[in-house]
């Protein structure tokens, strides 16, 4: 009995010994100990663990890394470039440990160790980082290849980023309705069909890029141009987007994304479309004309998509029943589109998505501030002064910071006069701002006479001549102090002839007869006077909205 215990026993422990054999050491079991080699682009949604050791390589370029926060990452955040962010590595790689933590609001934005950082108003989850641990890696001698299991097939080398639909390119803002017409239900439906119209657009690194503007009380932009470049980051980011609420300010939110959402800093791109498609479930609860006004005036195509539109017995709560034609481009078919309700819209999803890349009918995009030719005829007779003279050319500058130059926008020229002209710089010559700011301020001063009509004359042929042929529409400001010892009349008459709009700007002893002879018609609305020079800046709003005025009248 004795003996058949013992050999039970012995039994018992070579088991057990097989057992611990077959197991792997207790290190490889303790979190951390094996760091996961993962890409330069992991994300911290893709790592699924509380706590993780995961191991960066070196080389990553930090045009790479996307990253959004700040010590506290939103979890679509690059880990490796969080890492280097916070300074827990460099661009050399390293071992990083990474904490799942819950998600937040308001991620910030922060310039460290090379990355600018980007904000994101809200994600479902974060992590953070610190030093990773690095024993194990050295007991073991490598790193686990990837956090996917291998198949034994040579994986296929995949492009970091997508180009995206390269005839689809716009910066387009999907402004969605976040108001308590829409109710939370609703709310989710609409942010399932802007995913598929997202997906089908082709979103990419050359394609179309998108960001949210939440419409509600009060307008919020949930994620910029610039955030992501990729359709399956932006359905994900619209998964993210929470209902907020409150009344229908649709005329408020257009507004302001007209104004704030494109900009070079937000990520636009010039020269290509500016696109605002507005969801509305129901009516807006304000006024929306000035804001369509704003909307094409910055050169914003605005799209309406309209769902459940007000029946005839509601018509009489809706304070503008013309909404949608003062929102919109134009007022056509093509700005327009309608959905009955949010169920079953996936057949609606093409035909939007369609008209979204017909970008030849973005009659907006064209505008006064990206498509005209301005040319300043600044005068400097002696009756002027060194100091007055650069009041005039802070004039002539801070009209020009109002406009979109490039070498297919806007053109600046500018002439000085006396008794003789001289180019100070030719339409041609510059296609950045920056450079115009800077050759106007180093303009020097002439002084002599004044032959005000010669010097419309020698414009019209040395500076507009060249450039006759071009699609923008030609401005003339001319800017004088006093008598012209010439005749104005024959000169601007044959200016205007040759397409050339004339605003006449005065000051001091400047004949008011002479401003309205030079000025193109109606000439109470291009002709402008100030007694003094310090009086030019006030009259800035004038001469531009005066521009954009004319340049609308002659699109329609």
């Amino acid at each position: 009995m004795a003996a058949a215990r013992i050999a039970a026993l012995r039994l018992g422990v070579c088991l057990l010994l097989l057992l611990l054999l077959l197991l792997p050491p207790a290190w490889a079991s303790s979190p951390g100990a094996v760091p996961i080699a993962i890409t330069c682009l992991t994300r911290g949604l893709d790592i699924r663990k509380e706590k993780a050791d995961v191991l960066c390589p070196g080389g990553c370029s930090l045009e790479e890394f996307s990253v959004f926060g700040n010590v506290v990452y939103a979890s679509v955040s690059s880990i490796c470039g969080a890492a280097v962010h916070r300074g827990v590595i460099s661009t050399s790689g390293g071992p990083v440990r990474i904490y799942s933590l819950p998600g937040r609001e308001n991620y910030s934005s922060v310039e460290a160790n090379g990355i600018q950082s980007q904000m994101l108003s809200r994600w479902s989850t974060s992590f953070t980082v610190t030093e990773g641990k690095s024993a194990a890696q050295e007991v073991t001698g490598q790193a686990v290849s990837t956090a996917r299991p291998s198949t034994g097939k040579r994986q296929k080398k995949t492009p970091d980023k997508k180009a995206g639909n390269t005839d689809c390119k716009a910066d387009i803002a999907f402004m969605i309705d976040g108001s308590f017409n829409i109710g939370q239900r609703r709310f989710n439906l609409q942010k399932n069909f802007i995913g598929k119209v997202a997906l089908m657009l082709g979103i990419g690194t050359e394609g179309p890029h998108v960001g949210i503007v939440q419409a509600s009380e009060h307008p919020k932009i949930e994620f910029y141009l610039k955030n992501f470049t990729s359709a399956k980051d932006v359905v994900l980011a619209i998964k993210e987007v929470g209902f907020r609420g409150g009344n229908s300010n649709t005329g408020k939110a257009l507004k302001y994304t007209a104004e704030k959402f494109f900009t070079p800093e937000t990520g636009m791109r010039k020269g290509l479309p500016k696109v605002v498609v507005v969801f509305i479930d129901g009516w807006p609860s304000d006024d929306v004309e000035e804001a369509g006004i704003v909307a094409r005036e910055f050169g914003v195509n605005v799209f309406v998509v309209s769902v459940n539109k007000p029946i005839p017995e509601e018509l009489g709560m809706v304070k503008d029943v013309a909404f949608i034609d003062k929102m919109v481009c134009r007022n056509t078919d093509f700005f327009t589109y309608n959905m009955p309700n949010w169920f079953s819209t996936t057949k609606y999803v093409k035909p939007l998505v369609q008209k979204l890349c017909t970008h030849e009918q973005m009659l907006c995009s064209k505008t006064c501030y990206n498509s005209v030719n301005i040319a300043f005829l600044i005068d400097g007779s002696s009756s002027v002064g060194e100091s007055n003279f650069q009041l005039e050319l802070q004039f002539a500058a801070n009209i020009v910071k109002m406009f979109e130059v490039s070498d297919i926008g806007t053109k600046i020229a500018a002439v000085q006069f006396t008794y003789d002209q001289r180019i100070e710089f030719n339409f041609n010559d510059y296609n950045v701002k920056e450079n115009i700011l800077e050759v106007i301020s180093n303009i020097r001063y002439m002084s002599g006479g004044t032959a005000t009509g010669e010097a419309i004359a020698f414009t019209m042929r040395s500076v507009f001549g060249p450039v006759r042929d071009s699609p923008n529409k030609n401005f003339l400001v001319v800017v004088t102090d006093g008598q012209s010892y010439d005749d104005v009349l024959g000169p601007a008459a044959a200016a205007q002839d040759a397409g050339i709009t004339i605003f006449s700007v005065g000051v001091a002893w400047a004949p008011l007869d002479d401003l309205k002879d030079m000025a193109s018609k109606p000439k109470e609305e291009h002709s402008f006077f100030t007694k003094e020079f310090t009086g030019l800046e006030a009259l800035i709003p004038d001469v531009i909205r005066g521009i954009c005025g004319d340049f609308v009248a002659s699109q329609q």
